[in-house]
């Protein structure tokens, strides 16, 4: 928990990321209606409409309309790679140069900040998303959305992994990773929480997002320090 900001975070059992991102719209929609009486609000010098509707887009059908990147006509890794190095995307050292980390941090560095009006980003690499649900559809997605709104994330959710052989090998191969950068950590597999998954968890739908974000959006406000309900004691830098 963080005294600095206000967040909510929901599960909703036998559901999955399209109810959550049903709910979510529902949610910022209905709030900016039955407060301002309309759907259009200003922000950060913006014109928003949060009327319902809001598009819905794949990572790679985002990358493909922003940045003319076709990620879903490639499937090996090299080949991704070279596409985003192609814009001026270089993954990081400590990044593994698969599909998934290309596709993501091309999103990441030449996409989010193009996304002004209310827009689902949805089927996120499985590399960057260890707790979500893969994709029947294809392994290397998972079932997980990011909303974002004059390319500022919003919230964030996804059908939640159930699946613990999947979880664990998520676990192990994430610490092992972070060992081999730094020997000395003290990174563990959380094995409880797998033998928990064992006994057996629904199929879920969770949501997280910061009410102060959302407060900001309709009161057009430009910081945070101007909406917390327990501000910061540290100074405001000069």
């Amino acid at each position: 928990h963080n005294p600095e900001f206000t967040t909510v975070e929901l599960y909703e059992a036998y559901a999955d990321f399209n109810d959550m991102m049903d709910l979510f719209e529902a949610l910022l929609s209905g709030a900016a209606h039955d407060l301002l009486g309309t759907y259009e609000v200003d922000w950060m010098g913006e014109h928003i409409n949060l009327a319902p509707g809001w598009p819905r887009l794949t990572m790679a059908q985002a990358v493909k309309q922003y940045v003319g990147l076709d990620f879903d006509a490639v499937s090996d890794d090299a080949e991704a790679v070279a596409m985003a190095k192609s814009v001026g995307v270089e993954l990081a050292e400590t990044q593994d140069p698969t599909w998934g980390n290309a596709l993501y941090e091309v999103f990441d560095q030449k996409v989010e900040e193009q996304l002004i009006q209310p827009t689902f980003i949805t089927m996120h690499p499985v590399d960057v998303s260890p707790l979500a649900k893969r994709s029947p559809s294809d392994p290397r997605l998972t079932e997980r959305f990011e909303l974002f709104i004059c390319h500022s994330e919003m919230g964030n959710a996804f059908s939640e992994l159930n699946d613990p052989i999947d979880q664990k090998g998520r676990f192990e191969r994430q610490v092992a990773e972070r060992k081999a950068l730094e020997p000395e950590c003290k990174a563990q597999v959380d094995y409880d929480y797998i033998n928990a998954l064992e006994y057996g968890l629904p199929p879920t739908g969770g949501l997280g997002f910061g009410v102060d974000r959302l407060v900001m959006l309709l009161t057009d406000s430009a910081s945070i320090r101007d909406v917390l309900l327990f501000p910061t004691m540290k100074p405001i830098e000069q």
